[in-house]
């Protein structure tokens, strides 16, 4: 880890007057880094936290009450957070006008507009923390705290997210250098560390993007995952896992399970192919590892097969929960992950992970259906 992430984990990046601090989530797995944050900070820092979660995109459901409980954070607020779809003041801003300067001088106003809608929903004075820490600013957040003229830390959306898309960039094609100029004055909005009111941009690799603003500031998540606590591990696995003790049961097994144990394959199934199609896939992913392994079988969420009852044999793990949790489980040891296209360099838990990739989905699906970009690329 470099000098400058330890520094940063220690002190902040800029002078901490009161300690308090406020993270902005829109998801699990934002909420999730956000508590590892918080549990090693205290331990440095001292100080105090709130934390926000956005319901724009994300069902937290029972989250709110076991953050409450937990007692990491003194308050815990639910954001409506507004789309601009959601305003026909904003989206009138949002138009292509056929020429590069008035699309410039509308998104001024656009971004100014999305900013304020945001004004009424807002669940707590912002402005009056020494630290904001924002997940994801590309969502109308970002414009709030760019209207408001807060400074703020960004955080990586997800883990190594970068290597996946250069979503800056990507987002404000066409005259790169002066909308980043732009940003720089306030006058537009650009996330991910271009915005004039962002300090910091805070990813896990460096290495792992394909291009940072000046701001960047590594901070491996193993490194914050090493200064956690017994006590902080269970406090993780109380907070996000709904249902610990059922869930630990079917993790950890039973004593009988464990007599003649075999090492854990965790399986990580997702929406792909037809039903009968993706029974086939993945039952023949369990035969070639049921053998050697004890399959355990996570379903992503929007997987509708039914996995107890094509797979009698396998534990199935239907609760929700950011997979980071698993390296906080006592005890429990995941020997292969395996999936098909999710990326997993968040299981960094697993002693090893098993990545089928494309050409493996090839065997079973039409490779049109699911190489749309590379075709679109020739």
């Amino acid at each position: 880890m470099t000098r400058q992430g330890i520094d940063y984990i220690i002190n902040g990046m800029k002078k901490v007057k009161s300690g308090r601090r406020v993270y902005i989530c829109h998801t699990y797995y934002h909420a999730y880094i956000a508590t590892v944050k918080e549990l090693v900070g205290r331990q440095q820092i001292g100080g105090s936290a709130d934390i926000i979660l956005s319901t724009m995109s994300n069902n937290f459901e029972s989250l709110e009450g076991r953050l409450v409980r937990s007692g990491v954070f003194d308050n815990v607020y639910m954001f409506d957070e507004k789309e601009d779809v959601t305003s026909e003041e904003v989206m009138k801003y949002h138009q292509d006008r056929g020429n590069i300067i008035l699309n410039l001088l509308q998104r001024i106003k656009y971004t100014k507009m999305l900013g304020k809608l945001q004004e009424d929903y807002i669940p707590t004075d912002i402005s009056k923390y020494d630290d904001v820490y924002v997940f994801c600013d590309s969502d109308p957040i970002g414009y709030y705290l760019n209207y408001k003229k807060i400074y703020y830390h960004a955080v990586e959306d997800g883990l190594n997210s970068g290597r996946l898309d250069d979503q800056a960039r990507n987002a404000n094609k066409g005259a790169w250098p002066l909308k980043k100029a732009m940003a720089k004055l306030g006058l537009i909005f650009i996330e991910s560390g271009y915005s004039k009111y962002c300090l910091d941009y805070e990813v896990n690799d460096i290495s792992a993007n394909h291009s940072v603003p000046d701001n960047v500031v590594e901070i491996p998540r193993k490194e914050l995952d090493s200064r956690l606590t017994e006590e902080d591990h269970k406090i993780l696995v109380d907070i996000f896992l709904e249902n610990p003790d059922r869930v630990l049961a079917q993790l950890l097994g039973t004593e009988s399970d464990n007599k003649n144990k075999k090492p854990n394959a965790m399986i990580l199934t997702e929406p792909l192919c037809e039903l009968d199609v993706r029974e086939k896939l993945f039952g023949d992913i369990i035969k070639e590892y049921e053998k050697d392994h004890r399959i355990i079988i996570k379903p992503h969420p929007r997987d509708l097969l039914d996995y107890e009852k094509a797979f009698p044999d396998v534990v199935v793990i239907k609760d929700r929960f950011p997979m980071e949790v698993l390296g906080d489980i006592k005890g429990f040891e995941v020997d292969k992950m395996i999936s098909v296209i999710t990326q997993m360099d968040n299981t960094y838990y697993a002693k090893e992970i098993v990545y089928l990739g494309l050409d493996f989905l090839d065997k079973y699906e039409d490779p049109s259906i699911h190489r749309k970009t590379e075709l679109l690329d020739r």
